[in-house]
């Protein structure tokens, strides 16, 4: 799979260093904002008019970056895709796999451009938030902090049992999808009840998965959520900025871990694809040819 992810990084890589040099911009505001509210939040206490109106600026910039980032997205992500289509349906033909299969594997292989431009962003911004947030949280709360980073450590030790069990749903639903042509051209009415009830209870599955995982997030949460307003409570803080802010860290963190899951869904997914389409160097030669008769 990872070779794959690198080939088409590589053979695309101008353009994704320019989608993700926006979504780190994106990524480092997201990170400071919260102490931009704080000090917001305590101007308008002071009557401070232009201190709280920079944190209108701040939103600005942010929203400015993020309309930039998914105008280039769109340009981006399609033309790949048209790069990368055309080369599997003739690998996939020259090896003279079934029509049925080549269709599903041509619209599974669209998963490793959702990869670049969906879910790559979304793990980047995760991955930021999640420390970021402990980081910031040591700083300016410190045991709060170390609740958070006990949390997130007891998470990523059940991570590989976890993405081990969906990779394992993954292979099985995607062998059920490339049927699907077959089966609507072929099958009886029996076979027809049969194959797409197994669909969906592979897709239930995958989704009470998600829940267990937006549950456990969940739980997790509310511990943290009560011990921090706890012990803010206990010091005695006065600083309306200061509860702000942390309270806008914990929800960063919140938020962040609860994509995890989804993540690591996607992740095998596109693990269990990559063993089923090649995108690889020998396809560079139809994908050169495409992209001169679009220039």
């Amino acid at each position: 799979m990872w070779r794959t992810l690198k080939h088409i990084g590589h053979t695309h890589r101008r353009k994704l260093i320019a989608t993700f040099t926006l979504v780190g911009l994106e990524n480092l505001l997201m990170l400071v904002y919260p102490i931009f509210g704080g000090w917001a939040i305590n101007a308008v206490i002071a009557g401070n008019v232009g201190r709280a109106l920079l944190y209108a600026l701040v939103v600005l910039i942010m929203w400015l970056i993020g309309a930039a980032r998914r105008s280039l997205d769109t340009r981006t992500f399609t033309r790949i895709y048209t790069q990368i289509a055309v080369p599997v349906v003739l690998e996939q033909r020259s090896r003279n796999v079934p029509h049925s299969a080549v269709t599903a594997r041509v619209a599974l292989s669209r998963e490793f451009v959702s990869f670049f431009e969906e879910h790559l962003p979304i793990a980047a911004t995760s991955l930021v938030s999640i420390f970021g947030a402990c980081i910031m949280l040591l700083v300016i709360e410190p045991w709060v902090g170390v609740f958070a980073i006990v949390i997130l450590l007891t998470f990523l030790r059940f991570l590989p049992r976890f993405a081990a069990a969906s990779e394992r749903l993954y292979y099985r639903l995607n062998n059920r999808l490339e049927q699907d042509n077959h089966y609507i051209k072929d099958g009886s009415d029996r076979q027809l009840w049969q194959h797409y009830s197994l669909v969906a209870r592979l897709r239930v599955l995958i989704s009470n998965r998600e829940a267990v995982g937006y549950l456990s997030v969940g739980v997790a949460m509310s511990l943290l959520f009560g011990f921090a307003f706890t012990l803010m409570t206990l010091k005695g803080y006065g600083s309306a900025g200061h509860i702000y802010a942390v309270s806008t860290y914990l929800w960063m963190f919140a938020m962040s871990l609860d994509d995890v899951p989804r993540l690591v869904e996607q992740y095998s997914n596109l693990q269990d694809i990559s063993r089923r389409v090649q995108v690889g160097e020998s396809d560079d030669h139809a994908s050169l040819n495409l992209h001169q008769e679009q220039t």
